[in-house]
């Protein structure tokens, strides 16, 4: 097979790992692998240094390789019997070198990634792909299941994807409380600078710095749940940080604050008006101690809604705090109304 035949996506996808694994016979293993000549190896090994997937030290007769700046391991594992800490262990923290902190948070980001795929999706099959680029970890992964808006669905009967992702934004959503406390997705979501979640032929993407929270994608056409978390490797984010913002006080580990972000059910057609919908945005908020209603991108809302959450689910649970943030003028204006009626 001459090197312009050689698949260049499947050798990116190989080579971090093999550079660790034969750092002194990579050519060897390399024309074993994909069937070439050891000559036509070497010239795809030079090729991938250029493209600084590959270092290569030494003469030509005494050549050592390893990884270069870009990385990436891709690998396919059974559902059945899977512990997610196996993966991480043997086929990637050995081949990836990020700062500690973002490797923190890129280990636990997958770890409870492929534990979701293990208890929840239904599936047989989770593919991890792991790559590191000279600005960023990103991390994809994908399983074959039933996908999450279905489980969502099936277990709270919530049938609007946009309702299951409000619930997902207040975090602590389980279809296991027995075994999980809904916290793993939630968190995972905050480490990250970019969050894409796709299943049942929707998408939302959540990005760090813009303040926007969820937002609507264009959806992968698969079946399962995919969800991709690139984190920037020069982030002064720790996983220590982001639990802290989510305590009450912002300085222990509990989960006593959510944030819930409005905009989420509302469009260019439909408001904040009804007291249903009040009622599906207080849903749960008795979990915490203190939630936070994000009114951005909310221009006003009626009175019902209005007066449904902030005089009768507060007088219903006296110990949550209730705390409007971003308001317009026109939505402050009605909150007062009701505080004041109140």
């Amino acid at each position: 097979m001459a090197l312009a035949r050689l698949n260049l996506t499947a050798l990116t996808q190989w080579i971090t790992a093999a550079a660790v694994q034969h750092p002194n016979r990579l050519d060897h293993a390399l024309a074993t692998r994909f069937g070439v000549t050891r000559r036509t190896a070497q010239r795809a090994l030079a090729r991938l240094a250029d493209m600084n997937w590959l270092l290569i030290d030494g003469d030509t007769r005494h050549r050592r390789y390893r990884p270069g700046l870009l990385r990436q391991v891709v690998q396919r594992y059974a559902l059945a019997g899977l512990a997610e800490d196996t993966p991480w262990a043997h086929d990637f923290a050995p081949n990836f070198a990020f700062p500690v902190a973002v490797n923190r948070m890129v280990q636990h980001s997958f770890c409870e990634l492929v534990n979701n795929a293990i208890d929840h999706s239904g599936g047989s099959h989770v593919t991890v792909s792991l790559r590191q680029t000279a600005s960023q970890a990103q991390l994809l992964v994908s399983d074959d299941g039933r996908g999450l808006f279905s489980r969502i669905a099936e277990t709270f009967a919530i049938d609007d994807p946009r309702l299951a992702v409000l619930e997902l934004s207040k975090g602590k959503l389980t279809s296991q409380p027995q075994r999980h406390s809904g916290q793993g997705l939630f968190f995972t979501s905050k480490l990250a600078d970019v969050f894409d979640l796709h299943a049942n032929e929707v998408a939302f993407q959540q990005r760090g710095w813009d303040g926007q929270g969820w937002r609507s994608q264009h959806a992968l056409k698969r079946e399962g749940t995919s969800i991709y978390a690139a984190i920037s490797l020069d982030t002064t984010r720790t996983l220590e940080s982001v639990r802290k913002a989510y305590s009450l006080d912002g300085l222990g580990v509990g989960f006593e604050r959510t944030v819930v972000p409005l905009r989420l059910i509302t469009s260019d057609m439909a408001g904040l008006e009804s007291r249903a919908q009040a009622r599906r945005v207080g849903t749960r908020l008795n979990e915490f101690r203190r939630a936070e209603l994000d009114f951005n991108g909310v221009p006003d809302v009626g009175h019902a809604f209005a007066d449904e959450l902030f005089r009768v689910l507060a007088r219903e649970h006296p110990a949550l705090e209730l705390v409007p943030v971003n308001m317009s003028s026109a939505v402050a204006a009605m909150l007062a109304s009701v505080l004041a009626s109140a």
